[in-house]
């Protein structure tokens, strides 16, 4: 995996039905969700995500009666490299965020933690064991298909999170397109290429959250696949700068999934 601070590392999704979720990512953007799943401590279950290119594009992990007790929903989380959990973690906390699972080791994993933005968003900050020397994570592709390909954070203050996540992750924040209302959409660098942008979280929205786009290989016959395998899509594909095309959808859970592709005619 990456040895670089601010790059996302890995996605999860953690879901209640795990055979839709399966059903409906290998219809939409072509994943295989592995059947078995490795048992947690916590009695529940992780499976790995697999590109066709034989490549792991993320995991699953199974919500357990606890955290759906404590109000957990199906949602997608991104982990972001830190060489240094403990540090980003009290960072977080010291800036007004909240800690959600403390920094743990996980043997030939890495060292991880879950926590929540001051405004509230939530994320993995991980500090990854390569699985060889060397490795890097290849996850977070900006122009492949069946990769997370931009990742968008939409927040209620985004001066705020510009500050914070610049600071702990050494992005940068270059660029911004106009939404008229909805404010100016700030475009986010890591490593000198663009990785997403942060957004005004608007009224009657989903509020303040990660939002994360698999690339998709036929943005119609994704939408389409979609809502044929339980799933619902939000409006219809808008077109964005290149030429390409990109819509919101939820799955069979209500997890909410961005897709982006071209669109074949």
């Amino acid at each position: 995996m990456s040895d670089e601070r601010g790059g996302f590392v890995w996605y999860e999704l953690i879901t209640d039905d795990v055979d839709k979720a399966r059903d409906f990512y290998r219809a939409v953007v072509g994943w295989e969700i592995a059947a078995e799943g490795q048992a947690m401590p916590t009695g529940t279950t992780y499976r790995m995500i697999q590109r066709s290119d034989g490549g792991n594009a993320g995991g699953v992990l199974t919500m357990s009666d606890d955290m759906k007790a404590h109000g957990a929903k199906p949602v997608w989380l991104g982990y972001i490299h830190h060489p240094e959990v403990d540090a980003a973690v009290a960072r977080i906390k010291a800036a007004g965020g909240a800690v959600h699972m403390p920094p743990m080791d996980m043997p030939g994993v890495g060292r991880i933690a879950m926590v929540a933005d001051p405004q509230g968003a939530q994320f993995y900050v991980m500090n990854p064991t390569p699985p060889e020397p060397g490795a890097k994570s290849d996850v977070f592709d900006y122009a492949k298909a069946q990769h997370i390909r931009w990742n968008e954070l939409w927040t209620t203050d985004q001066a705020a999170a510009v500050t914070l996540y610049t600071e702990l992750f050494g992005w940068t924040q270059k660029g911004a397109m106009p939404m008229g209302p909805m404010g100016d959409y700030l475009f986010i660098q890591h490593d000198g290429g663009g990785i997403g942008a942060i957004a005004k979280a608007q009224p009657g929205g989903e509020g303040t959250r990660w939002q994360y786009f698999a690339g998709v290989d036929d943005i119609d016959r994704a939408c389409a696949a979609a809502v044929e395998h339980g799933g619902e899509v939000l409006g219809e594909p808008q077109q964005i700068p290149g030429g390409e095309y990109t819509v919101y959808a939820h799955d069979p859970s209500g997890a909410t999934i961005g897709l982006v592709g071209p669109r074949k005619e």
